[in-house]
C-alpha cells in the first residue's frame, strides 16, 4: 500500500512514544484529600474507600511524610466535628479540627500548600451545606457562616479556601471577608461546577455528611447541564475565584474543557469518593489492573484540561509514576 501518512510510525518503541506524548502526568499536580478528627491515636479506616481514614492530628505524620516524600505539593482538609449542631458552629470556631490541622501542618510541613474545604455539610446534625428553614436551605444566611469560615481556616494559615456549598454569592462574600480581615493573600479554588451526583455516597460516610432529610438538588447542579456549568464558572470568576474546581470528574470531561476554555484559570479536576471505590472495588475483584486504569483516568482528565486534580488515588498514582521515570 502506498500511505503517505501511517500513524503507527510514532508508536513503534517507547522511546518515540515519550516524545511524541501530548500529555504527561506528574505528582505535582495531585492534591490529596484528607479527613481530620479529634482525638489521639485514631486511623479510622472508611469501609467504602479501602485505603483512606479519618485521622487524628497525631496520626497525620505518617501520612504526610509520605505526601511530602513523594513530591505531592498540596492537602485538602475535611473536618470530622466533636459534635454537630443546626448551624454547623465547629466549622467556624478558632479550635474546630480543621483550624488546628491547619496549624499543626503549616508548623510541621512548611513545605506543603494547605487547602481547607469550605462548607457546613459534615457539621451540621441536618446534613446539608446550609443553614436551614422549614426544610429549606438558606442561601445569605449561609453565607454569612461561610465567610466567617474562610475567615477563620485563612487566620490558622490556609493558603487556600475552597468554598463547595454551591450558595448564590458566596465567593463574592469570602473574598470580602478575606480582603477585610487583612488576608488578602489567601486564595480561593471555588466550587464552581458541583453536580448533585450519585459518585459522593462514600464521601458522605467518610464524612457523615449524608442528608437528614431530602437531597441537595436545589443547590447543587443537574449533571444533564454543560452551559449551566461554565455560567456558574464565569459568576465565580467575576466575584474573585482564582481557580475553579469542577467535581465530580470521569464523566464531566466536557465540563473541564469548558470550563478551561471560558475561563482561562486553572481548572481542577476533583476525582471524587465514588469514581475512586469504584476503581478499588472492581480491583479487588480482579476485574482491571487498577495502575493502567488509576493512570488512564488521571491522563484523561489533564487531557480534558485540568491543571490539577483532586484525588485520593494521589499516594498510589505518584508511586507508580516515579516507578516508570
Amino acid at each position: 500500500m502506498n500511505l503517505p501518512q501511517r500513524p503507527r510510525r510514532l508508536r513503534q518503541n517507547e522511546a518515540v512514544r515519550a516524545m511524541v506524548r501530548e500529555h504527561e502526568l506528574r505528582a505535582a499536580d495531585f492534591v490529596y484529600p484528607l479527613f481530620v478528627c479529634h482525638g489521639t491515636g485514631v486511623a479510622d479506616p472508611v469501609g467504602s474507600m479501602p485505603g483512606v481514614c479519618r485521622y487524628s492530628l497525631d496520626r497525620l505524620p505518617a501520612v504526610l511524610d509520605d505526601v511530602v516524600g513523594l513530591g505531592i505539593p498540596a492537602v485538602i482538609l475535611f473536618g470530622i466535628p466533636e459534635r454537630k449542631d443546626a448551624v454547623g458552629s465547629e466549622a467556624y470556631a478558632d479550635d474546630g479540627i480543621v483550624q488546628r490541622a491547619v496549624r499543626a501542618i503549616r508548623e510541621q510541613y512548611p513545605q506543603l500548600v494547605v487547602i481547607t474545604d469550605v462548607c457546613l455539610c459534615e457539621y451540621t446534625d441536618h446534613g446539608h451545606c446550609g443553614l436551614v428553614e422549614d426544610g429549606y436551605v438558606l442561601n445569605d444566611e449561609t453565607v454569612e457562616l461561610l465567610a466567617q469560615t474562610a475567615v477563620s481556616h485563612a487566620r490558622a494559615g490556609a493558603h487556600i479556601v475552597a468554598p463547595s456549598d454551591m450558595m448564590d454569592g458566596r465567593v463574592a462574600a469570602i473574598r470580602q471577608a478575606l480582603d477585610g480581615a487583612g488576608l488578602e493573600r489567601t486564595a480561593i479554588m471555588s466550587y464552581a461546577a458541583k453536580f448533585a451526583s450519585g459518585y459522593y455516597g462514600p464521601f458522605r460516610e467518610a464524612a457523615g455528611s449524608t442528608p437528614g432529610f431530602g437531597d441537595r438538588k436545589g443547590y447543587q447542579m443537574d449533571p444533564a447541564n454543560g452551559d449551566e456549568a461554565v455560567r456558574e464558572a464565569l459568576l465565580d470568576v467575576e466575584q474573585g475565584a482564582d481557580m475553579i474546581i469542577v467535581k465530580p470528574a470521569l464523566a464531566f470531561g466536557d465540563i473541564i474543557w469548558r470550563t478551561k476554555q471560558e475561563t482561562h484559570l486553572p481548572v481542577v479536576a476533583y476525582n471524587v469518593s465514588g469514581e475512586y471505590a469504584m476503581v478499588k472495588a472492581a480491583a479487588a475483584n480482579g476485574w482491571l489492573d487498577e495502575r493502567k486504569v488509576v493512570l488512564e483516568s488521571l491522563c484523561g482528565m489533564k487531557r480534558a484540561g485540568a491543571d490539577i486534580i483532586i484525588t485520593y488515588h494521589a499516594l498510589d498514582a505518584a508511586r507508580w509514576l516515579a516507578e516508570r521515570a
